[in-house]
């Protein structure tokens, strides 16, 4: 049996995400693949281009989740420094990397190999290197922290070199009950007397606004099949009682 649970977090690191010119896409990508394996992914923290600030980060999250994965800041350019940061976190030296090279040499020219590209082949010292299947220009993993470039293709390659070492949890599993055009305020006190006899589970309700109308969803989620079950049955219990009560009927005035 796979352990209850296995951790994650993930650190976005650009300027670009921050200022809002990049519409980050690889926190849904790496929070799929993670769902996949039975990984919880329990924090992630958007940083900037700045070594210091990719340490502290780093060194925060690496201590308590089971993996830390981060995106962005590995390419050619002088504002790339996560590769610098991660090996000032672990305290080893920076160095280029000839498998690296050689990775590189399998996409361009030797003559083309100039001092910028030369920066995407500097790994930390001691680190195993992460296959990019699309530019070739590796990633890189040093302890339980795994080092990806920052587009998405590239993101979906690297996981996918990665996922075959990496340890495995118990998946989630996920109930969502719809109920529809129900104020929250109807059925909030009766759901947080559930959650609180459930404390293994999440439950958690999630209004939307769609065509004019509340669409609200109740999920719950846990590591054990039959209590989510259970919950859910009993949720749609409250659910058809507020129901039957008229009190499914959202007005705005």
């Amino acid at each position: 049996m796979p352990p209850q649970s296995v951790t994650a977090a993930l650190l976005v690191i650009g300027d670009e995400i921050l200022s809002g010119r990049t519409k980050d896409k690889n926190i849904g990508i790496v929070a799929d693949f993670l769902a996949d394996l039975g990984i919880d992914l329990r924090e992630v923290r958007v940083v900037p281009d700045s070594a210091a600030e990719i340490v502290a980060a780093l060194n925060a999250l690496r201590h308590r989740t089971t993996y830390v994965f981060t995106t962005g800041g590995i390419g050619p350019t002088h504002d790339d420094v996560t590769a610098d940061a991660v090996a000032s976190a672990f305290g080893v030296p920076l160095i280029e990397d000839e498998r690296a090279i050689a990775l590189m040499l399998q996409r361009i020219q030797p003559e083309d190999l100039n001092a910028a590209r030369r920066r995407m082949a500097r790994i930390p010292q001691g680190a195993e290197l992460v296959e990019n299947a699309i530019s070739k220009a590796p990633g890189f993993r040093i302890g339980n922290v795994i080092v990806m470039a920052g587009v998405p293709a590239i993101v979906q390659s690297m996981l996918a070199a990665v996922a075959p070492k990496l340890e495995r949890g118990t998946r989630t599993v996920l109930k969502t009950i719809v109920v529809g055009n129900m104020p929250e305020g109807a059925y909030a006190s009766e759901l947080s007397a559930l959650a609180a006899q459930h404390p293994d589970l999440a439950i958690g309700s999630y209004p939307s606004f769609v065509d004019g109308k509340f669409a609200n969803e109740i999920v719950v989620s846990g590591k054990d099949a039959a209590h989510v079950e259970a919950a859910a049955a009993a949720i749609h219990s409250i659910i058809a009682k507020l129901r039957a009560a008229g009190k499914d009927k959202y007005t705005i005035t």
